[in-house]
């Protein structure tokens, strides 16, 4: 059976599995050269449904925390992640975000105190091999802008990261409830950037609405609540490394429902870069006999006290432990 901190490894892990079928939905079933309305359609309805649902608003500090966030993971993110996708061949920005894991170790010993040490660092080199000998190829260009704005766009996710573990979530407020915050704030954020940059959206045909619907939905409403919901109990560096998947997952629809061919190298590029993977993740704290850290204002809890959505409360936990 199970532990449960395997089982949330693997229901984290899924968000990024879906990611990873973005390229293939946004190539097959969306209108072209529609990068940012793509963005705002995953982030703005489901935002808002997700709103509707908790029917719960920010209060007092977590209107500027909510928004804050739904800009590194959502609003920012999302833009500077297509600015490298239009600039750069696919693989050139696989690779800039498979730099995510070494950012978020960094940010993690300095915001949150964890100690990933040498296996982290290991397991992050690791991992950018990995998923470049997956997706590279020998005839690359390179653009300033663009590898500029993959850096950027990999630096922002993993503050988005270690910065919802350091603020963890007020009282009463689950993971749904925070994912609609954050998609909300980012949704509107990249309304008017697509409004300007790409005029009015154009007619949409029913498969348009079909992509957009998949992309909302799972992609976005469902992977981001997994996706926070296991910042609040892993360690930041272990969720962070999750996030190697989404080339690989990529890579392997490609293979099934494009017809894209696979090589012995990027078959071993995947083993290396899931073997990172794994490598990365760190045994969560026993929640049991851990602090837990609250948002300002809040009052103390006991540490048996169970989450809206049945699990611990999602303050920041310990990271002392070693896996």
């Amino acid at each position: 059976m199970l532990s449960t901190s395997t089982r949330t490894i693997a229901l984290t892990a899924l968000a990024p599995l879906s990611w990873g079928s973005t390229y293939f939905v946004t190539s097959e079933y969306l209108p072209a050269e529609r990068p940012f309305l793509a963005a705002t359609l995953r982030a703005l309805p489901a935002g808002l449904v997700l709103l509707a649902v908790g029917g719960k608003l920010p209060r007092g500090s977590w209107w500027w925390r909510a928004a804050v966030l739904g800009a590194l993971n959502i609003g920012v993110f999302f833009a500077l992640l297509f600015i490298a996708a239009y600039r750069l061949p696919g693989g050139v920005a696989a690779v800039l975000g498979s730099a995510q894991p070494l950012v978020a170790t960094g940010l993690a010993v300095l915001l949150l105190g964890e100690r990933p040490g040498r296996r982290a660092v290991v397991a992050g080199v690791a991992g950018v091999l990995g998923v470049s000998l997956v997706v590279l190829r020998s005839t690359a260009r390179l653009d300033t802008i663009g590898i500029l704005a993959g850096l950027a766009g990999a630096a922002c996710m993993a503050a988005g990261t270690v910065l919802t573990k350091r603020w963890g979530r007020p009282e009463g407020v689950g993971p749904l409830i925070l994912t609609g915050w954050q998609l909300t704030a980012g949704g509107l954020m990249l309304l008017p950037v697509a409004l300007l940059a790409e005029g009015a959206p154009p007619a949409l045909t029913g498969t348009n609405l079909l992509g957009y619907g998949y992309l909302a939905v799972l992609n976005t409403a469902l992977a981001y609540w997994l996706w926070f919901r296991g910042i609040g109990r892993l360690p930041a560096t272990s969720v962070a490394f999750l996030g190697l998947l989404s080339p690989l997952s990529a890579a392997a629809i490609g293979w099934i429902a494009l017809d894209q061919s696979l090589t012995a190298i990027q078959l071993l590029g995947m083993a290396v870069a899931f073997g990172s993977t794994l490598l990365g993740q760190r045994r969560a704290p026993n929640l049991g006999t851990q602090g837990l850290k609250r948002s300002e204002g809040e009052p103390k809890l006991p540490l048996t006290r169970p989450a809206p959505d049945g699990g611990p409360d999602q303050g920041r936990q310990s990271t002392s432990a070693t896996a």
